[in-house]
């Protein structure tokens, strides 16, 4: 990479740091009103306290996706998640991703980004490529987490639901309901950690693709699971969007993926604020 181009890519994170500034008081301070109108209001019982929850759906069914691996699928899945218990169990974590593909990303071509952003953290990566919340939740189940039960990270930042399908006249509840299951895990498990919730990124070229408009359904849903005490609200979606509504051809290289570096500067640089905030640099 040349210095013309990192000096470039180093403006337009700067550009989304200034973008995103306004969030550390949105998403922490008391005008959560203001992003937040649909978050749990002073006092309400929020629901990922209580740490059990119905398993009617495929989205809230712990599965090793052992029928996909069966058929050709990702077959190193079973080998990722000995790995993650590993990382959790071997490293002081202070903040933990959580995700699919997207946060993926960051341990193969966005590593560049990865570690200007969070290499000189205690910070690790547990995203896993084309997860459903159903699978996450199986990591969870079978020990994904314990490794960091004596000690809680600081954050964990969680964006998942996206490869979750469902029909459209659910109105994205059945991802919805998978992704509160992963908060009570998580809560459940690590209840000393603060967890940054994130909306399901925009996807598809315009806003009227169907994975965009069932994406918009599934965050209206779980904005309501924050309280900005434990539980924060962080909606980026906006970094990548043009004024009409279409996903930027520079940050998104596939209409779901950001791209690398760039998309991933932007991705990273709107989440600061937030991070940076909860971990109390």
């Amino acid at each position: 990479m040349n210095a013309k181009h990192t000096e470039e890519e180093n403006t337009m994170a700067n550009k989304i740091h200034m973008r995103a500034f306004s969030m550390r008081y949105f998403g922490i301070v008391g005008i959560a009103l203001a992003v937040c109108s649909g978050c749990m209001s002073t006092g309400q019982r929020v629901p990922w306290e209580d740490p059990h929850y119905s398993k009617d759906v495929p989205a809230t069914q712990a599965d090793a996706r052992a029928e996909e691996r069966a058929k050709g699928g990702w077959t190193l899945f079973v080998h990722h998640h000995e790995n993650r218990k590993k990382w959790v169990s071997e490293k002081d974590v202070d903040l933990l991703m959580v995700g699919d593909s997207i946060l993926f990303e960051y341990s193969r071509s966005a590593q560049p980004v990865w570690d200007q952003y969070y290499g000189n953290r205690k910070a690790v990566n547990i995203a896993s490529s084309g997860d459903a919340t159903q699978h996450m939740l199986w990591h969870f189940q079978d020990g994904g987490l314990d490794g960091m039960k004596d000690r809680n990270p600081k954050v964990v930042v969680l964006l998942l639901g996206t490869n979750n399908r469902e029909a459209p006249e659910n109105g994205g509840k059945d991802t919805a309901a998978g992704v509160l299951a992963i908060l009570k895990e998580i809560h459940h498990r690590l209840p000393e950690s603060r967890i940054v919730l994130m909306a399901l990124l925009p996807r598809g070229w315009t806003a009227e693709d169907k994975g965009r408009i069932r994406n918009n359904q599934v965050n209206e849903i779980i904005r309501a699971y924050a309280d900005n005490k434990t539980v924060y609200w962080l909606d980026v979606g906006h970094v990548f969007l043009d004024e009409e509504g279409n996903l930027s051809r520079a940050l998104i290289k596939d209409g779901l993926h950001p791209s690398t570096p760039k998309g991933y500067l932007a991705l990273s640089g709107a989440m600061e604020p937030m991070i940076k905030e909860l971990l109390g640099e």
